[in-house]
């Protein structure tokens, strides 16, 4: 899967489940600042990437990446 697969998979959810404006979701923009993902989205972040790609996250590992590209590039790195 490339990376642009990930991303557009990451975007659709990030957009249908969470509701989030499809604008926000770019490669720069910051998950909590921009996006406004809280505590409890995570949760539901990490059960959707799990669905999706069959990759478990932790909620620190979510923490450690700041923007949208930082998650999609790190899971990208757990399916190499």
């Amino acid at each position: 899967m490339t990376i642009t697969e990930i991303e557009e998979k990451v975007k659709a959810f990030l957009v249908e489940e969470l509701e989030i404006d499809e604008d926000k979701v770019v490669r720069e923009g910051r998950l909590k600042e921009d996006m406004g993902i809280d505590s409890l989205e995570v949760v539901d972040i990490a059960v959707l990437v799990e669905q999706q790609f069959g990759v478990k996250i932790k909620i620190e590992d979510f923490r450690e990446h700041r923007t949208f590209g930082d998650f999609c590039d790190f899971i990208y790195s757990k399916l190499q």
